[in-house]
């Protein structure tokens, strides 16, 4: 339950920076997204504790800020057109293996 617990903290982990990206435009703040990204802090900080009662600590922090970057990573190619080079792939999955390998030996 702690794993998955750490998942959706991960999951959520994504969610803020991408509602302080739709928070603020040439238009001014959209307070409705201010509020997703807070909403996104709380949970995922919440979850990130729970996991952290059975989890170590430097693994439990590896993992949730990884799946929070390859998730962000991925939503700013998908939705916000950012770069898809082979350099950014490389390196999100030296990330993705560092988690691996961090869930291996936890």
């Amino acid at each position: 339950m702690d794993w998955i617990a750490l998942l959706v903290a991960g999951i959520l982990e994504c969610g803020w920076p991408v509602g302080l990206k739709l928070g603020r435009s040439e238009r001014g703040a959209h307070w409705g997204w201010i509020t997703f990204a807070i909403v996104c802090m709380a949970g995922s900080g919440a979850l990130l504790l729970y996991a952290q009662l059975s989890i170590p600590m430097g693994t439990a922090y590896a993992v949730w800020t990884g799946i929070g970057a390859v998730g962000t990573f991925l939503l700013g190619i998908l939705v916000f057109k950012d770069a898809a080079t082979l350099a950014r792939f490389f390196c999100i999955g030296l990330i993705i293996a560092g988690i691996l390998g961090l869930k291996l030996v936890a």
